[in-house]
């Protein structure tokens, strides 16, 4: 009896290695995915090309903007009728040293570029968020945790809303960013790779976001499966002593 007993107890080790595995393929494919998202979301955050200049146009007065950068090669001043002012290079748009940038600010960032940076600065500071939450669920998270499945869900959710702010930013900035009567010129202005980045973060985070709460499901059946395979390990055993 005690040899079928310590057999039994073998058997339900060896199924609780199994089962309880750190993490599964979507687990694993979410982490991939979300590095994707992280980098991309963070350089489209902080690079100035989300709009360009076509670059065969000599003469074009904009070279390039991002979300907080405005490079211009020669930009008059909208604001002087007589147009001896003009700005030249890169600046923060919140740069408050050079003389009359602040007052053409109403035009450099109107309503539309507003919730483009409200938007997709949520998305930042979410993803940002989940990456410590995926360091921690990569480096030191086991499924013999309670919080485990908490953690993976969180990750998830967070993720998810952080691609839903993301898309937003930058569905509203392809609507209105290159139109007309904003930046000179906007028939020679292209989307820059900025813009594309951050599509494809914000995509990636959508993606990301639905590996976790595969992965979520997963562990959660896993650890039901855990339970009832310890339970009727225990009624074997019970039987047989």
């Amino acid at each position: 009896m005690q040899a079928n007993s310590e057999l039994i107890s073998g058997r339900a080790k060896t199924v609780e290695i199994q089962m309880m595995k750190r993490r599964s393929l979507a687990g694993n494919c979410g982490v991939g995915v979300f590095v994707i998202a992280l980098v991309t979301v963070l350089v489209a955050f902080a690079t100035p090309s989300w709009l360009v200049s076509d670059y065969r146009i000599t003469g074009a007065k904009l070279d390039r903007l991002g979300l907080w950068t405005h490079c211009f090669r020669s930009l008059p001043d909208v604001n002087d009728d007589y147009q001896r002012r003009f700005f030249v290079g890169c600046r923060w748009v919140y740069d408050p040293f050079t003389t009359g940038y602040d007052e053409i600010r109403g035009f450099l960032i109107p309503p539309f570029m507003i919730a483009t940076q409200f938007f997709y600065t949520l998305c930042t500071i979410g993803i940002i968020l989940s990456m410590i939450m995926v360091l921690f669920f990569f480096l030191c998270a086991g499924p013999d945790q309670k919080f485990f499945l908490k953690l993976i869900r969180t990750m998830g959710y967070v993720t998810l809303a952080s691609g839903v702010c993301g898309g937003i930013g930058v569905v509203v900035f392809a609507i209105f960013g290159n139109k007309d009567k904003w930046m000179p010129e906007h028939a020679n202005n292209w989307f820059g790779w900025s813009f594309i980045l951050a599509c494809i973060g914000a995509v990636a985070c959508g993606v990301a976001a639905s590996l976790f709460l595969a992965e979520a499901h997963v562990q959660s059946r896993k650890r039901r499966q855990l339970k009832e395979s310890q339970t009727r390990f225990q009624i074997d055993s019970e039987s047989k002593a």
